[in-house]
């Protein structure tokens, strides 16, 4: 590799600096962004239907609602507080937990 004068350097290192100088003043220059965003009080809702349970389906509805925490929610089963500030990954547990792998009909027969 060829090796770098003084002079290359310099010259370099004051193109980067005009370079970000410029980006941050157009950074300052520009509109200033919300933070953070008004989120709204429902944050998710996540509806189960299972067909294969008798002769109505069954619904379970799981709503994820705001709290002080971006990551928890509070989450509503059925309509009813199930936990509070409980992450995603929690309630995705509680939802694989609750509806079991069932016998298929053709492993049956």
């Amino acid at each position: 590799m060829y090796r770098r004068t003084k002079k290359y350097l310099t010259s370099r290192d004051e193109r980067l600096a005009a370079m970000r100088a410029a980006k941050e003043r157009q950074r300052l220059d520009g509109p200033t962004p919300d933070y953070p965003p008004e989120l709204p009080e429902l944050r998710m809702r996540i509806t189960v239907e299972r067909f294969d349970v008798g002769d109505a389906p069954v619904v379970q509805v799981m709503e994820l609602r705001t709290t002080s925490r971006i990551d928890c929610y509070d989450a509503y089963a059925n309509g009813k507080l199930w936990k509070q500030r409980i992450g995603l990954s929690r309630v995705l547990e509680w939802i694989r937990k609750a509806n079991p792998r069932l016998l298929s009909a053709r492993a049956v027969g």
